[in-house]
């Protein structure tokens, strides 16, 4: 989640309910939940993989995949083509392969099958109730703080690994039988000049509604690339590119009033107008500009934020990590879905605020931005349409306000100092998943 951007206008009015959500945004910077629910039947483990025909198929295990650790032929196994398949560029995590080892021996010992309910993979029955018991029971005793958050994260991402098997398009995230969206998103080269890290909180992995995963499934993982916090193969990949690139090169998108933070204008204007070191850098594309994205709950922010600044110190000796916000006002989307402050939206959003005030900048015009832009936005709205569908097909409420009546939310929005009267916004911007 991250600082509103510009408010969102539509162009056309909503043929609701015949079609949900048929205009598209101009600069569309929507706020959405972090919090999922996925619902569905409870689903056995052993039948994880016995999934319906999609245009995003599940990544089976066949026989040129690496040996995995984490469990032989009995459905429990991780190997890497499935971890990466996911969204992920990492290794397969040692300590995710020690829960989900840890997980099978458990189930073996008390005679009682693991099954997993929608709702973020949660564990569930007899098995649930005592595999609860047992990791309380190991978080504390472990006493070092790191041990717990890697033991934290690494069982909060293996349940939901084993949890979505068979259910969730590993692409889109999205339930394989009737939501997925793949087929409907297009690709869009980034400039090699920028880089994004999205460094996501455990239970945002998987989400439903997060759209930090627009980002690698529009640019790619090299361009958009996935960091797990609290997991060590990733959070070493990630700082050993950007020990490569620089600290000058380097930059947190955290808007908070404790933290000091520039314009995108202030930070990268000045310096890419100028013949310094970092002009240069854009110009040869040896090393991009990275942009690291807190993609969590504001309540978990803080934490992935103080995480980031250890890390900073220890590797450039100071703990100032050089973080910007944006500087376009805050979205009428938060309407829809009511975030801690008024001016946080979506890390999607977030990106696409980034990228348009960099375009901006004389340097970055010819960089051949307005497309991935465009294309991110495209995106946003596509994952708007199948979480409205799903919702409607589900009998579900859409909007925070007006559940109940299903009435359209109007709303005035302003764009770049112009007013634009009852702008009329579809119910399809869902509010709770």
């Amino acid at each position: 989640m991250f600082l509103a951007s510009s408010p969102i206008t539509s162009t056309t009015t909503s043929t609701w309910p015949t079609r949900a959500f048929t205009h598209k945004f101009s600069l569309p910077y929507p706020t959405f939940s972090a919090k999922t629910r996925m619902e569905s039947p409870p689903r056995s483990l052993h039948n994880a993989f016995l999934s319906p025909a999609s245009p995003s198929p599940q990544r089976k295990p066949d026989s040129k995949d690496p040996p995995s650790e984490g469990g032989g032929d009995d459905g429990f196994a991780l190997t890497l083509q499935e971890w990466q398949g996911w969204g992920t560029v990492s290794p397969v995590p040692a300590k995710v392969l020690e829960v989900i080892e840890d997980l099978k021996l458990l189930e073996r010992n008390i005679d009682a099958q693991m099954s997993f309910g929608g709702h973020k993979g949660k564990l569930q029955g007899d098995f649930g109730i005592l595999e609860d018991k047992k990791h309380r029971a190991t978080y504390e005793a472990l006493g070092d703080s790191e041990k717990k958050l890697q033991f934290f994260s690494a069982r909060q991402i293996a349940c939901r690994l084993l949890g979505s098997r068979g259910y969730l398009c590993q692409k889109c995230w999205l339930p394989l039988e009737y939501d997925c969206m793949c087929s409907k998103l297009e690709p869009c080269s980034l400039w090699n000049g920028i880089r994004f890290w999205l460094y996501m909180h455990p239970k945002d992995f998987l989400r439903q509604n997060n759209t930090g995963k627009l980002l690698w499934q529009v640019f790619g993982v090299r361009s958009a690339t996935l960091c797990l916090y609290g997991i060590t193969e990733h959070e070493e990949f990630m700082w050993n590119e950007l020990k490569l690139a620089g600290k000058g090169n380097v930059w947190c998108l955290y808007p908070n009033k404790n933290v000091v933070t520039k314009s995108v204008h202030d930070a990268l204007g000045p310096e890419i107008s100028s013949e310094q070191e970092c002009s240069h850098t854009l110009r040869n594309g040896d090393k991009p500009l990275n942009f690291i994205l807190l993609d969590g709950t504001w309540s978990n922010a803080t934490a992935m934020f103080n995480r980031l600044k250890d890390k900073t110190e220890s590797v450039w000796g100071e703990p100032d990590l050089p973080c910007i916000s944006l500087s376009i006002g805050a979205s009428t989307m938060h309407k829809l879905r009511p975030q801690p402050s008024w001016d946080r939206t979506c890390t999607a959003a977030a990106a696409m605020g980034l990228l348009s005030e960099l375009q901006v900048i004389p340097e970055f015009r010819a960089r051949g931005l307005t497309k991935p832009i465009e294309a991110l936005e495209e995106a946003i709205h596509v994952l708007l349409e199948a979480l409205t569908t799903r919702r409607l097909r589900m009998g579900r409420s859409i909007t925070r306000k007006d559940a109940e009546s299903g009435l359209l939310l109007m709303l005035t929005a302003t764009i770049n100092g112009n007013k634009v009267n009852n702008v009329t916004l579809s119910a399809a911007i869902l509010y709770r998943y």
